[in-house]
């Protein structure tokens, strides 16, 4: 019995955890940023698909997920990086999450 409680509280945190990275990936496309990959779960992929500039991937382990942005990390020079936004849209991708 134990088991299928761990099975759901997995599956539930994957479905939050889902739901949050949506939100930054829709404030992230809302703003003009360049969104190259937005993951649901984690590790190997499963699925994966290109639309436009983005690759949409379903992967093995339903725990975690990610909303990669152009620019996340460092300047590439793209004026659709996150790094090149102002403040206000700044906050509200980071806070949509």
């Amino acid at each position: 019995m134990s088991f299928v409680y761990i099975l759901a509280a997995i599956l539930i945190f994957g479905v939050l955890i889902a739901v949050h990275e949506f939100g930054h990936f829709l404030a992230a496309k809302a703003c003009g940023v360049r969104v190259n990959e937005f993951s649901i779960g984690m590790g190997p992929q499963l699925f994966h698909k290109t639309k436009g500039d983005t690759e949409y991937s379903l992967r093995l382990l339903p725990i975690g997920g990610y909303c990669a942005m152009e620019g996340e990390d460092e300047d590439t020079g793209n004026t659709r990086s996150f790094v090149r936004q102002g403040f206000l849209k700044k906050l509200v991708i980071l806070a949509a999450g």
